[in-house]
Order: structure tokens, then C-alpha cells, then sequence
């Protein structure tokens, strides 16, 4: 397998880890969360998701360039988009619209990212990519029906989940440009900075405090499914594109769903059927894709990982380095052909 296939294969299965890692605690979040306030239940999940980073990064040690001064705008933008008001929506909607449903309606997040990443990066949309977002767009849909024509149907609880999508897809947007950078680093500073600006909010707002149980599970779902999560979703990025990754990323809510209906939840109906299916094919024509074609690299110095066997990182080290590492570089003007993923290398236009 070829460095630029082992790449994107890494990438695939990186994306894959994270939507395990997030999609398992969604009924969870659900039941611990039920009774306490969403603003409480966002600062327990991302003091969670920000304690796990900081003891990863003392064990694991940095895996990307460092942060520095200028993306500490985007970091809080990050904050509070993806630590703030999306898991605050999120905990809101979870508790009047179910596990099950509210799982499922995550899947709009891989339509909203899919349209960011085109918007904000040039990453392209095909035919094939194009089919798979209307078929995700079918998908919501139908699934909007079915959640609709249960007796418990919540549409104001819908559409607060539906809200948290379109934010986690600004968030991952906005984090695309950090894909290069220490994951770590950014899952504890966008953890703490996020925690901090809920659990205000939840104080200055007097809202119920969780039980020790109910908070103890909010912080191992935060540690696993919103910190490790990240750092996976995080690094596949840096491989495969924000497009790609929120597409795969797809499957969290087929696994929380799945595990909703495993704990008791309400089973689908017809439409729910219909909108896995579409969310199904949708992932699998849009992860599938190939992209190749003619491209010029201009002459570039910047800082982020790299291997020297992937095509594009001919310089020499003194002693010789292999395998992953960052470092400050310069790039000489080139063009060559070859299938790419919209990597940092790869964020060119398409007429």
C-alpha cells in the first residue's frame, strides 16, 4: 500500500474510532442527564472531554505543531460554538425528543459539514458526492416524519438537536484549520474554555446540580465520547478532509440509536427504515469516492506533521528522521497527478 493509501485508509479508520467513541454515549447522555439542566449537563461533558485530553497529552505527548498566539480567536470561536451552545442544545433536545430519535437527527451534522467544507475550503462535490448528500437530506426527512407521528414527538426538541448539528458543523469547519496542530492541546483548551462558559451560565441561572451518579456518567461520556472522540475526529481530519470525515462520522448516530433501541427505546417505523438506509448508501457513496486529478503546489513554508514518504516532504534531516513528526518547512513550486484527499496540501479550487 502506497504512503498516500495508507494515509487515507488511516484517516478512514481514524474517523470510523470517532464516531464509535461519540455515538455510544448519546442514550447515556439521554438517561444521565434527564432532570438537570443543559447548560450543567454541557460543562460536566466537557470537563470530561477536557480532563482526558490533559492526562492523554501527558502520556501520549504532543502529536501535531504547537498553538500559537494567532488561533486563539478561532480556539474560542470553537469553544463557543462546539462546547457551548451545541451540547447545550443537544442536552435540551435529548430530553424531550428521546435517545433514539435524537441520535438519528444527529446525522444532519455530515450534511451541514459536507456544504461548510465546499463553502469555506473548496473541497469537492462531484456527482457522486452530490447524490450522497441528497440522499442525506432524504434521510433527515424521512426521519423527521417518522419522529413526528410517534406520540411523544417533541418538535421543538427536534429542532434543538437539529440546531446543535448545524453548530457542531461550524465547529468542525472552523477546526479544520487547526487539523495540523496538537489535538491534545486543542481538546483541553476547547474542553476547559467550553466547561467554564456552561458551568457560568448554569450558575448565574440556578440550574439544578446533577446527582454524583448522573455527574459521574456525564464525565466518562465527556472523557470518551467528546474528548477522545475529537482527538480521533481530529487527526482523521488531517487525513482525509473535513468533508470525508463528517461524512463517515455518519455512523455515530446509527450507533446510538442502535444502543437507544437496545436499552428499551422505541423501534423504528417505515421511515426510520427508509432514512437508515439513505444515511447508509449516503456515507457509503461519499467515503467511496476517488478524487484525482493535475495539480500545482506553490512554493509554501508552514508547520504541521508530515511523513517523508508521501510524495509531497522531500527535505533531508540531520540525523535522519522517519515516521510522523512536525516541524517548521519549506515547500519548492510543483506539480504532479495523483488521487489526493483535501489534505492541508490539497485545498485547491476545482473549475
Amino acid at each position: 500500500m502506497t504512503a498516500r493509501a495508507l494515509a487515507f485508509a488511516r484517516g478512514t479508520w481514524l474517523a470510523v474510532l470517532a464516531a464509535f467513541s461519540f455515538g455510544m454515549t448519546t442514550p447515556f447522555v439521554a438517561r444521565a442527564g434527564h432532570g438537570v439542566g443543559a447548560l450543567s449537563t454541557a460543562a460536566i461533558l466537557y470537563f470530561g472531554a477536557s480532563a482526558s485530553a490533559f492526562a492523554l497529552g501527558r502520556v501520549a505527548g504532543s502529536s501535531g505543531a504547537p498553538l500559537r498566539r494567532s488561533h486563539a480567536a478561532r480556539l474560542i470561536g470553537i469553544a463557543v460554538v462546539g462546547a457551548g451552545v451545541a451540547p447545550t442544545a443537544l442536552a435540551w433536545g435529548l430530553q424531550r425528543s428521546g435517545a433514539a430519535t435524537g441520535s438519528l437527527l444527529l446525522n444532519l451534522e455530515a450534511l451541514f459539514t459536507v456544504l461548510l467544507a465546499w463553502l469555506a475550503y473548496k473541497e469537492p462535490i462531484g456527482r457522486r458526492v452530490a447524490a450522497a448528500l441528497a440522499l442525506m437530506a432524504l434521510g433527515g426527512a424521512a426521519l423527521t416524519l417518522d419522529a413526528a407521528q410517534g406520540a411523544t414527538f417533541n418538535a421543538l426538541g427536534a429542532l434543538s438537536i437539529m440546531l446543535a448539528t448545524a453548530a457542531w458543523a461550524f465547529d468542525n469547519t472552523l477546526t479544520r484549520a487547526l487539523a495540523e496542530q496538537d489535538p491534545v492541546t486543542i481538546v483541553a483548551g476547547k474542553g476547559a474554555l467550553g466547561a467554564l462558559l456552561t458551568g457560568a451560565l448554569a450558575l448565574c441561572l440556578g440550574e439544578r446540580a446533577p446527582s454524583l451518579k448522573s455527574a459521574l456518567i456525564l464525565f466518562v461520556c465527556g472523557a470518551t465520547g467528546y474528548g477522545l472522540s475529537l482527538r480521533l475526529y481530529l487527526l482523521a481530519q488531517r487525513r482525509v478532509g473535513a468533508a470525508r470525515t463528517g461524512s463517515i462520522f455518519a455512523l455515530a448516530p446509527f450507533i446510538g440509536a442502535a444502543l437507544a433501541w437496545a436499552l428499551g427505546d422505541k423501534a423504528p417505523g417505515p421511515l426510520g427504515v427508509l432514512a437508515a438506509a439513505s444515511f447508509g448508501v449516503g456515507v457509503w457513496l461519499h467515503v467511496s469516492e476517488r478524487h484525482g486529478h493535475a495539480h500545482v503546489h506553490p512554493a509554501l513554508e508552514h508547520d504541521h506533521t508530515h511523513r517523508h514518504d508521501d510524495g509531497h516532504h522531500q527535505h533531508s534531516h540531520d540525523p535522519p528522521v522517519s515516521g510522523e513528526h512536525a516541524h517548521p518547512h519549506r515547500h519548492e513550486h510543483l506539480e504532479h497527478e495523483h488521487e489526493h484527499a483535501p489534505d492541508v496540501h490539497h485545498g485547491h479550487s476545482h473549475d
